[in-house]
């Protein structure tokens, strides 16, 4: 693309390509304290998670008591270590986050953290939560990026600190905690949420007994004000987080909001991670500004080692090598937003219900929009017509049951696991059916899964899966009658780890 040029009264003007008037802005300096204090309190957080593992015992629960792991599409290849290497793998991981946040062998720690991090989230789908994959996008960002240009071990170490950063990092920070917030507000944008106050009904007329908020809870329009509460939140808190007017009131909100959440519901560490993640949005020297009020603290925050600043490189005069890097970071930059906004939007592609099928449901921050209790047996018949009913308690734990009782693609890698067991074992091939009952958001359980269908032979990937029954019509039912309960295990959390 060349330049335009214009004559305006005599004077000669040249308009340059929208692209790399975005890319000058992209890599315009700006303050980086921001970067590094997101640095610090994201690494002491995920150093608290991985110690949450071990002290709660959930390193043996989710990982070593399992006999059988459901595993991502092409990733059956990724098993747990041993038992004490396992326990030593999380010390290890919280011993990264730490490195993180002191910034000591920055990249290292970071790209070891992020990796490390990933193979944990791909050794069971049943663990999958949201918060933990925004975590591992975190760690990457923060990889790639200059995090450790200032107050971390490395400067000390290195005498390289530079005080200023590109400003395509602030976006990208700022976009992928929009992106949450804003999908997750748009997931809640249906009948359900809106209408009906479900799941949220369900969940909160547990949690009438608790002190001071139980009270409120028994009014008939808790759960409907709740409802859209949430809904407004989340789909207008990342724009109001971008305007500066409002900024400390929007940010307020958030503390209230994950406050009252985090209470209400046991969803770990999901506050704590929107808690730091919203404050990208304020300006970048906001760490120095609040350490200014005592000009002490900040200058205890100054490097402790002579520095040695690293120069940003002239705008003008560029290489042309350079100016191909530069562009070649903006379009990675562009292909990892398109791919955060493709992938919540990519259940349209099955023209289904994505909280029935759950068919686009995973990394794309639908959070707490369904309530699934669901119940499975699985019928295995051989030629001969000898017929055996299969409990997957054989194979699972209670949370493995749980979940994989109202996801689809679960209860068919279940079944295929079954189907190479019985074949093993009888040396004849063998049909494994479901007979799985579901109920979303409290309605009447109905057929999750077509109970005709040899699951043996359905394949992995599933696509438009006909074997998948449509989702209820009617709407959920305004209370939720003992008789309307299924026996078994829910598969919601309005969750977490």
């Amino acid at each position: 693309m060349t330049d335009r040029v214009t004559n305006t009264g005599g004077h000669i003007q040249v308009a340059r390509p929208l692209l790399e008037r975005v890319a000058e802005r992209f890599f315009e300096l700006e303050d980086i304290a921001w970067l590094g204090a997101f640095r610090i309190l994201f690494g002491l957080a995920m150093c608290v998670s991985m110690l949450r593992f071990l002290a709660f015992g959930w390193v043996d629960d989710f990982f070593l008591k399992p006999k059988f792991h459901f595993k991502y599409w092409g990733f059956a290849w990724v098993e747990p270590l041993p038992a004490p290497l396992m326990h030593a793998f999380f010390w290890c991981m919280a011993l990264l986050a730490l490195g993180i946040a002191a910034g000591a062998l920055f990249r290292f720690c970071n790209c070891a953290f992020a990796v490390g991090f990933a193979y944990l989230q791909l050794l069971d789908v049943t663990t999958y939560l949201n918060h933990y994959y925004l975590a591992n996008l975190l760690a990457l960002l923060l990889a790639a990026s200059p995090a450790h240009r200032i107050w971390s071990v490395d400067v000390w170490r290195t005498g390289l600190y530079s005080p200023k950063a590109a400003r395509g990092w602030l976006w990208l920070f700022r976009f992928q905690v929009g992106v949450v917030y804003t999908f997750a507000g748009l997931a809640k944008a249906q009948s359900d949420w809106l209408l009906h106050a479900a799941p949220l009904r369900i969940w909160l007329g547990s949690r009438t007994g608790m002190p001071f908020l139980g009270p409120l809870l028994t009014s008939e329009v808790s759960a409907s004000l709740m409802s859209w509460a949430g809904f407004l939140f989340d789909t207008s808190i990342a724009w109001l987080l971008l305007v500066s007017r409002v900024r400390p009131i929007a940010y307020c909100c958030v503390l209230v909001f994950h406050a009252v959440t985090g209470t209400l519901f046991p969803i770990g560490m999901f506050p704590v991670i929107m808690v730091l993640g919203a404050l990208v949005f304020f300006p970048p020297e906001w760490p120095v500004r609040w350490a200014a009020l005592a000009r002490a603290v900040a200058d205890h925050l100054r490097p402790l080692a002579p520095m040695r600043r690293v120069r940003a490189p002239a705008d003008r005069g560029q290489s042309p090598a350079r100016r191909l890097v530069r562009f070649v970071v903006m379009g990675a930059a562009l292909l990892y937003c398109a791919i955060q906004v493709a992938l919540p939007l990519r259940h349209w592609a099955y023209g289904r219900n994505v909280l029935w099928d759950e068919q686009g449901m995973r990394w794309s921050w639908r959070v707490m929009v369904r309530e699934k209790n669901g119940s499975v047996t699985y019928v295995v018949r051989n030629k001969r017509g000898d017929e055996w009913l299969v409990s997957p308690r054989r194979y699972l734990t209670r949370l493995q049951e749980r979940e994989m009782s109202g996801q689809p693609d679960l209860i068919l890698q279940l079944a295929h696991h079954i189907r190479d067991e019985f074949r093993n074992r009888l040396g004849e091939p063998v049909e494994v059916r479901a007979d799985a009952l579901a109920s979303l958001n409290g309605r009447r359980s109905a057929p999750l899964v077509d109970p005709t269908v040899d699951l043996a032979t359905v394949e992995d990937g599933l696509g438009n899966a006909s074997w998948i029954l449509p989702a209820p019509v009617e709407p959920p039912p305004h209370l939720r009658p003992a008789s309307q309960h299924v026996a078994s295990h829910s598969s919601a959390r309005p969750y977490s780890l």
